[in-house]
């Protein structure tokens, strides 16, 4: 039974997969075209760091894992590690205490759960004042002034033919 398990072992480890026979299980990671350098604890192995609640990869740099977090884009990332004055290193090469750190100024913004509530709050809320947003919201096309008539596919969802709709004669 060597199965991926996903509980968290520490606040910044997470546990990958459990050494042993591996013969009907996921390829090992030592099979990759780099190898990792993994923590073993009791005969299992742990790969990744969780910051913000979300796993985060550690064979990435500073800027690029931060970037799984929902809500930390390009430009917020490189001024989370500005602000802690930290070099893009990667992941796997952080001390627990740089963990700590970064754990501590990611929390300062809204993200993941949260800023997934506040948006969904702000559409709902449009959509019971019943705005023109707020009914473009309600029917599944674009809110923002786009065109509908050639595109927004992804809105408006597979096309459906009109039986008895014939074209116009010339």
């Amino acid at each position: 039974m060597a199965q991926a398990v996903g509980m968290p072992l520490a606040p910044s480890l997470c546990i990958v997969s459990k050494g042993g026979n591996t013969s009907n299980s996921l390829p090992k990671p030592s099979s990759l075209s780099f190898p990792q350098p993994s923590l073993n604890v009791r005969g299992l192995s742990i790969r990744c760091a969780r910051v913000g609640g979300v796993e985060i990869p550690n064979n990435k740099r500073v800027e690029f894992s931060l970037q799984y977090i929902h809500g930390i884009g390009r430009s917020r990332s490189r001024q989370i590690m500005f602000d802690l004055s930290m070099e893009n290193k990667y992941m796997k090469e952080l001390s627990e205490e740089e963990l700590t750190i970064l754990r501590e100024e990611v929390s300062k913004y809204m993200i993941e759960g949260d800023l997934r509530r506040f948006n969904a709050m702000a559409i709902q809320r449009l959509k019971e004042i019943q705005c023109y947003r707020g009914m473009r919201h309600i029917q599944g096309l674009p809110c923002r002034g786009q065109r509908t008539k050639n595109n927004c596919r992804t809105l408006k969802g597979k096309r459906v033919s009109i039986p008895g709709k014939k074209k116009a004669p010339r």
